[in-house]
């Protein structure tokens, strides 16, 4: 091992300290907007949630900076990237709403519906845990091409199609000019990488020009800097062992929500997964087992400090790698994300900056996710990362549309909502199939296929519920769990069909 001098920070920070700040802020922002319109007190948001979460995160960040530290001690690199961490977006609807949400439509009691949503953290933390026996070996056996495939399924919908919906109106606030400006931006810095004017930061000069622009054209209301500060106070960290007395209840009388928990947590530990696997394309090899321990831990941690909301390696990190950045800008995000809750300055900067100016950011970390998945992908593997995205673009029509418009949902397709329950798994597993195929193994793609079917047949995809057996075999769920096992003897037809498949493949092409 060469012994290198690793910096706590250099200028390629920067950029990524504010794009991965902007990251978690949404999150943030969401969580103190969704609780408090749902009548939780400032004591138990800003006391309770937040700090919880900004405890993980901060906890999460500093780890993960070690880790860098150490892989680059160990390859002698100075060039080793931390991994980005924070609050995972797709699941944190799930966490807040339909599970927390739903306890207290149920009882209206914000006390008891607080218990049963950090009980639920808690458990998802030793999920994922758990899932860290079996995460090398699943790195291990799935296709680079699907797994990032999966991951640019998200990164399409979710973070850069919906954040640059959100770059030219967001909530009524209509901003295109202010967006634009953004935007162009951070093209030109992060994208095109031309040097800012005075070296300044793309990504911090986007936030300053776009929100002066913001307040001078009267996009945004100036009133809302002073309601902002309502929220500032000081909020002392504290453990909340009524996490306890909430499992308690979640094994007993909300037992009904283990449906929910399962496969959500299962979930997160995939998309940690899946992460580091990103970084690793690009030249930064974590052991994904310790990063899935990392990633459950500080879900516990922050759920017993009162957050709700689980914590995950981020899509972000590649996005952080290809800025260069190292280990500083997860240093600082921990320390001011921890500062930040504890004064209860998280939610006033939420409000001051306008989303079309921090919108543009996570459009480029989405934009450089789809890329990756491409170009880190061997070619002919293509197919295979554009047929994983697609379960996600379900996912997203279901998500934002169903509960409103379901007529109109299903108008376009009634396969969209079983599509989109297990998107990520049904990604993965697609995504799989067809890097088996295109390399005639046709034995892992009918192993792959079994196990869609043994997803649906137990409702972990193409199900609202987790279920021991299927009641009603005309339903969707059925016709997709009878379509798997077809699926898999067509693949196992082919092994002996093809009298191509036993030729080795030249992989020198695929340079």
């Amino acid at each position: 091992m060469t012994k290198i001098e690793y910096p706590w920070f250099k200028k390629e920070d920067t950029n990524a300290f504010f794009s991965l700040l902007q990251n978690n802020l949404a999150n943030f922002a969401l969580l103190v907007v969704v609780m408090l319109g749902m009548g939780f007190s400032p004591e138990i948001v800003f006391g309770r949630m937040v700090i919880g979460a900004a405890i993980a995160v901060a906890l999460g960040n500093f780890y993960y900076a070690h880790m860098a530290r150490r892989l680059a001690q160990k390859e002698g690199r100075t060039d080793v990237t931390a991994l980005a961490y924070g609050i995972s977006t797709p699941v944190q609807f799930i966490y807040q709403i339909v599970i927390t949400g739903a306890v207290l439509g149920a009882t209206d009691n914000h006390e008891l519906a607080w218990q049963i949503g950090i009980a639920a953290c808690f458990l998802g933390g030793i999920i994922e845990c758990l899932g860290s026996v079996i995460g090398r070996w699943v790195r291990a056996v799935l296709p680079r091409a699907a797994m990032l495939g999966a991951l640019a399924g998200v990164a399409f919908t979710f973070i850069a199609g919906e954040m640059f919906f959100k770059t030219f109106a967001d909530g009524g606030l209509v901003a295109p000019t202010v967006g634009a400006i953004a935007l162009t931006i951070i093209v030109v810095g992060l994208i095109a990488k031309t040097k800012m004017p005075f070296r300044f930061p793309a990504a911090l000069l986007a936030i300053i020009v776009g929100t002066v622009v913001a307040y001078l054209t009267k996009v945004a209301d100036v009133s809302t800097i002073s309601n902002a500060t309502e929220g500032i106070g000081f909020y002392m960290p504290t453990p909340h062992f009524a996490v306890f007395e909430g499992l308690k209840l979640l094994f007993t009388d909300y037992s009904h929500l283990l449906a929910v928990i399962l496969p959500i947590s299962v979930y997160n530990f995939v998309e940690t997964m899946n992460n580091v696997e990103a970084v690793a394309a690009m030249g930064d090899d974590y052991d994904v087992r310790e990063a899935q321990i990392v990633d459950g831990a500080g879900t516990m941690i922050g759920a017993l400090f009162g957050g709700i909301l689980p914590t995950t390696v981020y899509i972000a990190s590649a996005g952080s790698k290809e800025m260069n950045a190292g280990r500083g800008y997860s240093i600082l995000n921990g320390i001011v994300f921890l500062v930040a809750a504890v004064f209860g300055i998280v939610g006033a900067v939420a409000e001051i900056i306008p989303l079309p100016v921090i919108a543009p950011i996570l459009v480029y970390v989405g934009i450089v996710m789809v890329s990756n998945a491409f170009m880190k992908s061997p070619h002919r593997h293509a197919p295979a990362v554009a047929l994983a995205m697609i379960p996600y673009f379900a996912n997203y029509l279901s998500t934002r549309f169903n509960a409103g418009a379901p007529e109109v949902v299903a108008n376009v397709s009634e396969a969209i909502v079983p599509l989109a329950q297990g998107a990520m798994f049904t990604a993965l597993l697609w995504g799989a199939i067809a890097v088996f195929l295109i390399e005639k193994d046709y034995i892992k793609a009918t192993v792959a296929s079994l196990f869609l079917a043994g997803f649906s047949f137990i409702g972990l995809i193409h199900s609202a519920r987790l279920t021991y057996y299927i009641e009603d075999f005309s339903s969707m769920q059925a016709q997709f769990f009878i379509g798997y096992l077809l699926v898999a003897g067509i693949c196992l037809a082919f092994k002996f069909l093809d009298t191509d498949a036993n030729i080795p493949h030249d992989k020198s092409i695929d340079a």
